[in-house]
């Protein structure tokens, strides 16, 4: 027998069709809107607002003498200011080296290396510290070397730089990996070809291709660094002036009940997480068309 004829059914809405479907009752859709706003102004505006309130609670001068007047809240001002720019500096070296390694080569262990990378995010930053500490101690073989020639890393900036670029290790990475796969190997390919070379293909080609996204990550990499305290804390031994970043500065005044000089200092902090998140959602929709350009078929 010939194959009888099959009826297709179209399976498609003819316009100007409503979806059926429930439709959950207004009070639903607007008690889980409220609901949503009032447990972020209760755990994000609220806290943010009272920082800044506390902070100027006594008047601007008052505000800027806690900052200014204090060596030691200046040294840790600056010595954030060193360690997290030198930290993120190691995490852009190191990201794009392995975003380029694991988006462009298929090699023995690539699935272990990107498990590795995400290490940090799983591990506390007090337990990454006290690790740096049974590294890098003055009781351990590798410290007592680095000693014994002139050198000291825990308790001094090299381990908060050491702390600081472990606990950001993945953002970077992490961030520029899917960016790399999406816009795809053909115009490296393509400048390999016509005889660029190495550094003309990275500068030229690799880099405008993953600007955004490289962008993206630097923030959020800088973002964990100013704010970064559990691993700090255990390898910078907390000596005032010396080892004291602006997370650790703010705890001591609060301990030490100097309580406006302490939410000055942590107005700082909050006023570089708000920059940082403007800039987050500024750069995140440009990351985003990448990915989309990326994606599209050819």
């Amino acid at each position: 027998m010939g194959d009888e004829p099959r009826t297709v059914q179209n399976t498609t809405s003819p316009p100007g069709s409503k979806l059926r479907g429930a439709t959950d009752p207004w009070f639903v859709r607007w008690g889980l809107i409220g609901l949503t706003f009032g447990i972020v102004g209760i755990l994000i505006v609220v806290p943010l607002v009272s920082v800044f309130v506390q902070a100027t609670a006594k008047g601007l001068g008052v505000y800027w003498n806690s900052l200014a007047a204090s060596p030691e809240t200046r040294h840790a001002v600056f010595l954030s200011l060193i360690v997290a720019p030198v930290s993120v500096a190691m995490n852009v070296v190191f990201g794009v080296a392995a975003a380029w390694a694991i988006a462009r080569f298929r090699f023995p262990g690539r699935g272990l290396l990107t498990t590795l990378i995400d290490v940090p995010f799983s591990v506390s930053p007090v337990v990454a510290g006290l690790a740096f500490v049974l590294v890098f101690g003055a009781q351990t073989p590798l410290g007592a070397w680095l000693r014994d020639h002139g050198y000291q890393v825990i308790f001094a900036p090299p381990a908060l730089v050491l702390a600081t670029a472990f606990v950001t290790f993945p953002f970077v990475a992490r961030e520029l990996i899917p960016v790399m796969e999406a816009v795809g190997p053909e115009e490296e390919l393509a400048a390999r070809s016509l005889g660029a070379s190495g550094w003309q293909l990275f500068w030229r080609v690799t880099i405008p291709n993953i600007k955004w996204g490289l962008l993206y990550g630097v923030i959020l990499c800088n973002a964990r660094a100013m704010g970064e305290f559990g691993a700090v804390y255990v390898v910078s031994g907390r000596i005032e002036g010396q080892t004291d970043t602006m997370p650790l500065r703010v705890q001591k005044l609060w301990e030490g009940s100097n309580n406006s000089a302490a939410f000055a200092l942590a107005s700082v902090l909050t006023m570089l997480a708000l920059v940082t998140l403007i800039l987050k959602v500024m750069i995140e929709p440009k990351v985003r068309s990448e990915e989309d350009v990326g994606n599209l078929p050819s």
